[in-house]
């Protein structure tokens, strides 16, 4: 990792900077799939499957007898893991539903606002060199909670016992297709695999390319969710092993995953540089880990309030707050996707099992947009209803509004009803 005492403004703008990805074709690359799926459809999967993923079988649904077969080879102990997170997920997006409000804006004027779930959405599961069983449980619960109608599942071919076990908790159709031929599937439908109505879910340089390019061409996407990163903050009382395996465990995601961690504390910096080096000789999954690293930073500031200032600026997907009083520090974050405060709180849980949810933004996006959630899957419908005594007092401000813009025929609608209620 880079070792940074009191940067300057430069220096702290170089290390902060997400690692680009290599691929230079990379959105060349990305719309050819999605134009070979919207032209070829099925044909074009069953190609792109073999291509990518080395899987000939043509037929892209996962059966029901292959989920019960997997789900027969899954240890008892995943599975109550699975039951508990799920659980606790649900509990959590519950809690999130709104209602729907009724007011009068002034006498007989009455609007509403109501709520309604998304009737078919696509919910992409990552399985390259991670199989994401949480990431099926941070979709699917709060599209159940919601009521979604229809749910869609791609995920790349040959997925484990566990994966298609927790993808068999919902009613769902499930589609072995993976990367960006996955999401210009369920953008645009092909002879198998629905169109959907929002895709969601994260993946790799691939996948966030293909959402963005479906989103530019009028498809809902819930947030551009890039290669993992978490920023932490850490005061002289943190746990230098805390403080590294929750920087390893954002590590060993990807090879363009990045870790920033700041500090006040000299001493921490040098400990925890010692012991990342320590737990990685030993992490199984070393080799992704160290590139990584590579691309990421220890950071000797002046002062905890530099470094939630700094925090806010790089906007993190996680932001851990190592520091003896986290809910002081907390009030002062702006842009963060989640946050996890103290010294007992790893990154860890809020990927799998506390209950909040993991599909966050990255890449900065988290100035202006928010993590996966209950209302992810809700849309809103507006209604108004004048009474007589409605369209009275509001004819005057409606009309005059409307004759200010020029839009005439939007004043004689208003006019004619009071003409022919003789007013």
């Amino acid at each position: 990792m880079n070792i940074l005492k009191y940067p300057d403004t430069n220096q702290l703008a170089e290390a902060l900077r997400r690692p680009v990805s290599k691929n230079s074709n990379l959105n060349e690359s990305v719309a050819s799939i999605i134009n070979r799926v919207k032209i070829g459809g099925d044909n074009a999967i069953r190609e792109l499957n073999a291509e990518f993923d080395g899987y000939t079988n043509p037929e892209l649904r996962v059966s029901k007898e292959a989920i019960t077969q997997a789900a027969s080879s899954v240890n008892t102990k995943i599975k109550q893991a699975i039951d508990l997170a799920y659980s606790n997920i649900e509990k959590f997006h519950a809690a999130q539903l709104p209602s729907d409000k009724t007011i009068e804006t002034m006498a007989g004027v009455i609007c509403s606002i109501r709520y309604r779930a998304l009737q078919r959405v696509g919910l992409y599961i990552p399985g390259g060199t991670a199989p994401l069983i949480s990431t099926v449980l941070m979709l699917a619960i709060p599209a159940k909670v919601t009521g979604c109608k229809e749910l869609i599942f791609c995920t790349p071919p040959n997925p484990t016992p566990e994966l298609l076990y927790a993808l068999g908790l919902f009613d769902a159709d499930i589609f072995l297709v993976g990367g960006a031929q996955a999401i210009a599937a369920m953008a645009y439908g092909t002879e198998t695999i629905p169109r959907v109505d929002k895709i969601f879910g994260p993946g790799n340089s691939y996948v966030t390319e293909a959402k963005i390019q479906v989103a530019s061409q009028g498809v809902t996407i819930d947030m551009p969710a890039g290669p993992s990163e978490v920023l932490v903050i850490a005061d002289e009382g943190a746990n230098t092993a805390f403080i590294s395996a929750d920087v390893l465990s954002q590590a060993e995601h990807g090879e363009d995953s990045q870790i920033i961690m700041l500090t006040n504390c000299e001493r921490i910096l040098s400990e925890t540089q010692d012991e990342i080096r320590r737990q990685l000789s030993s992490l199984p999954r070393k080799a992704i880990a160290e590139k990584c690293l590579a691309s990421s930073s220890l950071i000797l500031v002046s002062n905890l309030k530099e470094a939630m200032a700094i925090s806010n600026s790089y906007a993190p997907e996680h932001l851990i707050l190592a520091v003896e009083n986290p809910n002081e520090l907390a009030a002062e974050v702006t842009n963060a996707g989640s946050v996890f405060l103290g010294y007992l709180t790893p990154e860890s849980v809020g990927d799998y099992s506390s209950g909040t949810n993991h599909t966050l933004p990255t890449s900065g996006f988290a100035r202006s947009w928010s993590g996966v959630s209950t209302l992810s899957f809700l849309k809103t419908t507006t209604y108004q209803q004048l009474t007589p005594t409605g369209l009275q007092n509001l004819a005057e401000a409606t009309i005059t509004l409307a004759r200010a813009e020029g839009l005439e025929a939007h004043a004689r609608a208003v006019a004619v009803r009071l003409k022919e209620m003789g007013v």
